[in-house]
């Protein structure tokens, strides 16, 4: 990041962004950068490495297996079988 803002924030805004955040698992600045992309009409950039432009996503859908990055290729060998 290039530059810092200090802002205020009434309480119940205060409260909201946290709600927010606990909610989306995301940090309270990246929802207030999200927020002023959007009102000001900024793109989101799409430059950089493609983890870069995920990276938002990584880690946010929950499988239930709870090993499947170190076995995935098993499971999806195993999917494959079963579905003959």
């Amino acid at each position: 990041m290039q530059d810092q803002l200090t802002v205020r924030l009434p309480k119940e805004l205060s409260r909201a962004l946290r709600a927010a955040a606990r909610q989306t698992e995301r940090r309270s600045s990246e929802i207030v950068r999200m927020a002023l992309k959007n009102f000001l009409g900024v793109a989101h950039t799409s430059g950089g490495r493609p983890a870069d432009r995920v990276r938002g996503l990584v880690g946010s859908l929950r499988s239930g297996i709870p090993n499947l990055a170190e076995k995935h290729r098993a499971y999806i060998l195993e999917s494959l079988k079963n579905a003959r």
